[in-house]
């Protein structure tokens, strides 16, 4: 009995010993954390990247600025998207390419690979006039992308370059109506994260997008996409004493046209807003609008985080 009950004793302190030895572990594993910055709580599992392309979409880029974005699309797609035509890709700038390769050294290669690849570049391409873009005549879109859209005209005036920038927004809006495919709006598929939020949440994802309706072509209707930096001085083109409205609101509920002769802005919904990682394009490098900064080095731009918003059009 002495004997059995000196082996139960024993086990019982080597398992109280095991268990001190985890539970220090852990607080030391906090406390290296804590030393760092990191707390427990603020430790998350990574985002789940959003790539709002299909293998067969039609997409039209604007304001590519050095093109490393649709290069990286073509060349380094996402897993989930394994193959992208390069037929499907326009990928445009407002630039002359002569100026296109003034401001952005790097650009002359990533043009010769899409071209090289079978993808068409344009030059001179005003996003809020692509009408008067002749290749575009008659073209239809599943995707248009505008990455970091910047007026760029140096205005000093917070106010005047804050309006700037949301017109030059609902110019695209405008124009770029007349380029997306006309199917049946996307299937909405609320989140099972989450609640649907509120019409002023626009800061969230509001969809997952599970299963889109398609047409007799399988064609589901066109989205825009909009992606911008979440922080200062751009997040104050959705908070302006004097301005329009913010992204989102431009989009859903544009003001008047401005003269009786003017094309009424056309309303859209906003289908989804998500994190915009860079990491997942590979290759990818922003550029400023006058081409003197990359990666949105210095005090504009740091911290926060890249967002996407995208639309379809409203039914009227």
């Amino acid at each position: 009995m002495a004997k059995n009950k000196k082996a139960s004793l024993k086990a019982a302190l080597s398992s109280t010993q095991a268990r001190l030895k985890k539970k220090k572990q852990a607080e030391d594993a906090a406390a290296h954390k804590r030393a760092k910055g990191v707390t427990v709580k603020e430790q998350k599992s990574p985002r789940r990247s959003t790539v709002p392309f299909k293998a067969l979409d039609k997409i039209l880029l604007v304001g590519e600025g050095n093109f490393s974005f649709a290069v990286a699309l073509l060349q380094h797609p996402p897993a989930q998207l394994d193959h992208f035509p390069p037929a499907n890709i326009i990928a445009t700038a407002f630039d002359t390419e002569e100026e296109c390769y003034t401001k952005y050294p790097d650009a002359e290669q990533n043009i010769r690979v899409l071209r090289e690849k079978g993808a068409q570049v344009l030059f001179g391409v005003d996003a809020t006039r692509l009408e008067k873009t002749s290749a575009l005549k008659g073209r239809a879109f599943d995707r248009i992308v505008w990455n970091f859209p910047h007026a760029g005209k140096g205005i000093t005036d917070k106010d005047r370059n804050i309006l700037s920038n949301q017109v030059l927004i609902l110019g695209f809006l405008r124009s770029a109506e007349r380029f997306l495919v006309r199917g049946p709006m996307p299937q909405l598929q609320p989140s099972r994260k989450r609640k649907r939020p509120s019409s002023d949440d626009e800061d969230e994802c509001m969809y997952e997008d599970k299963n889109q309706a398609a047409g007799e072509d399988g064609r589901a209707r066109g989205t825009i996409l909009i992606t911008l930096r979440n922080v200062p001085p751009y997040t104050d083109w959705y908070a302006c004493r004097c301005c329009l409205r913010n992204v989102p609101k431009l989009a859903k509920s544009p003001p008047p046209p401005r003269s009786s002769s003017d094309l009424p802005n056309p309303h859209y919904v906003l289908f989804r807003s998500f994190i915009f990682n860079r990491s997942d394009w590979r290759g990818y490098e922003h550029r400023m609008t006058k081409g003197e900064r990359a990666h949105g080095e210095g005090k504009s731009g740091e911290g926060g985080e890249d967002r996407t918003w995208e639309f379809f059009l409203k039914d009227e």
